[in-house]
């Protein structure tokens, strides 16, 4: 367990970069956080659902199977 609290603070730096140098997604527009049982929850408005699912398939390499909740809204 304590491993999986450490690789934390990398993981979400890694996304973070992954995010911010995505050429599909506005920078700044979105953050991701870590949930309690491990699942990462995506925050922010984009303009478009293409936006808001690219962000979602960004980070889906880096964390493998785990479970990705998108909550990033799309704001016309």
């Amino acid at each position: 367990m304590l491993e999986t609290v450490h690789q934390v603070p990398d993981l979400l730096a890694r996304i973070s970069s992954a995010l911010e140098s995505s050429p599909h997604i506005s920078r700044g527009k979105i953050r991701v956080e870590s949930g309690a049982s491990g699942e990462l929850r995506l925050h922010g408005k984009v303009q478009t659902f293409f936006e808001k699912q690219m962000a979602q398939e960004t980070i889906r390499g880096l964390v493998g199977t785990q479970s990705i909740e998108n909550l990033v809204e799309v704001t016309w």
